[in-house]
């Protein structure tokens, strides 16, 4: 197994704090998968808005949480160092459950077509083994 710190993350993808929404990667292989982390906390800036009264991960950081992992898998191949992932598009995406402060986000992207600079990702988030979010991600080199 692969592991990637925040350090070794921020040396492949381009995001940094509060966007960058992967903690740690524990596997990956290049141009095929990666497999990572997002610990949630109370501190995180979305929730001071959504909602105060009950804090819930919005959706859609959840799937950029899945397309950053997914771009882990993609830019660390070695062609594609220093480039960027762009999304372009998104299909049969599915929230299946909330997300809330303290809940370890696991995130799993796995390459399932690449062409040229175009390929796609299927992505699933999990809390604790229950599939809160399921999505195709296509992305964009650039």
């Amino acid at each position: 197994m692969k592991h990637l710190g925040i350090k070794e993350i921020e040396e492949i993808l381009p995001h940094r704090h509060p966007f960058l929404l992967v903690d740690y990667i524990e596997d990956y292989e290049p141009g095929e998968f990666a497999a990572g982390y997002k610990c949630v906390t109370f501190h995180e800036d979305f929730f001071r808005g959504h909602f105060p009264q009950e804090p819930v991960m919005p959706g859609v950081l959840i799937v950029e949480a899945l397309a950053q992992t997914g771009a882990v898998a993609i830019l660390s191949k070695e062609e594609n160092r220093g480039k960027t992932a762009y999304f372009g598009g998104i299909k049969n995406c599915r929230f299946r459950g909330k997300v809330a402060p303290g809940d370890k986000l696991k995130l799993e992207t796995k390459i399932i077509k690449c062409k040229g600079p175009v390929g796609v990702g299927h992505a699933v988030a999990s809390v604790d083994g229950k599939v809160v979010a399921d999505a195709e991600l296509t992305f964009m080199i650039g």
